[in-house]
């Protein structure tokens, strides 16, 4: 009876000690159960399925969207096609699945997906948790204005300028134009209002965002030059046995680069190329 009640105590402990390693990783930043522990399938047994499954946007033009017949169009979606064409060898070799921004990670962490090409930015913390690719495009923070004397950033020292309250924009302005006057707003929808009662001069926020906008409202211009760099990549699990996977995908990318095929693409979808942050023209 003593040995029983000494292994029913060695038991317990057990449990209670990963009840609270388990409580640790649920409390971080993605919340994510430490009992998910299963990953996107590795590339023997995508090509044993016979298709990519991939997270994508599908409101988000030009990146990826639905057209009028319902039809998904974009810059992701082409890259998701060329990449089933690559791996698997054929453009109709993926399925997609229209994902929310917050879970844009976990459906790879989860394995709901085998790559995520959802408008996703590098970062280093986002780094921990899965791999990203080489990146295919850089995203960055650009301006649109229908006001045709505004050409350079310098014409808009002391103008009205809109941006989204608490985003990265706010100090990108501020730094280059110094003599902005910035307008807080809640929404694009907000911004499209203010522009329209001539109560702001421009909107500033993400240029692959706002060459979807000049496209649906073709008053509008896009400035070529943009502020900032951020770095788009594919979305790619972690681990030895996925090295396969991200090589192709790594090698595809850099293969698409030095073709030309991305940046004829970006272009074609309205989206600004070749353009560094610059204080001035």
């Amino acid at each position: 009876m003593k040995v029983k009640r000494q292994l029913l105590l060695i038991i317990c402990s057990f449990l209670l000690a990963s009840m609270n390693f388990r409580a640790s990783i649920v409390s971080d930043r993605w919340e994510i159960p430490f009992a998910v522990a299963a990953h996107a399938a590795d590339l023997p047994e995508i090509k044993q399925r016979g298709y990519l499954l991939v997270a994508v946007k599908d409101n988000l033009r030009p990146l990826g969207y639905r057209d009028a017949q319902g039809n998904l169009q974009g810059l992701e979606i082409e890259l998701a096609q060329r990449l089933a064409q690559d791996l698997l060898g054929s453009i109709n070799a993926v399925q997609f699945q229209p994902v929310a921004n917050r879970d844009r990670l976990a459906v790879v962490l989860d394995n709901q997906v085998d790559l995520t090409i959802a408008n996703v930015t590098v970062t280093e913390s986002r780094a921990r948790l899965i791999s990203f690719s080489l990146p295919y495009y850089f995203d960055g923070t650009a301006i649109i204005t229908k006001i045709p004397s505004v050409q350079n950033l310098s014409d808009f020292a002391a103008r009205r300028i809109a941006v989204l309250k608490g985003s990265s924009t706010i100090s990108t302005i501020r730094y280059l134009i110094p003599s902005a006057q910035l307008i807080g707003v809640d929404s694009y929808t907000q911004a499209y209002s203010l522009l329209e009662a001539n109560a702001a001069d421009a909107f500033a926020a993400d240029a692959s965002v706002l060459s979807g906008w000049v496209q649906e409202y073709p008053q509008y211009r896009l400035l070529p030059t943009l502020l900032s760099a951020e770095p788009l990549a594919v979305v790619m699990p972690k681990g030895l046995q996925y090295n396969a996977l991200r090589q192709q995908v790594n090698t595809a990318i850099t293969r698409y680069l030095s073709e030309g095929w991305l940046q004829q693409r970006a272009s074609y979808w309205g989206l600004p190329i070749n353009q560094k942050a610059r204080s001035e023209d």
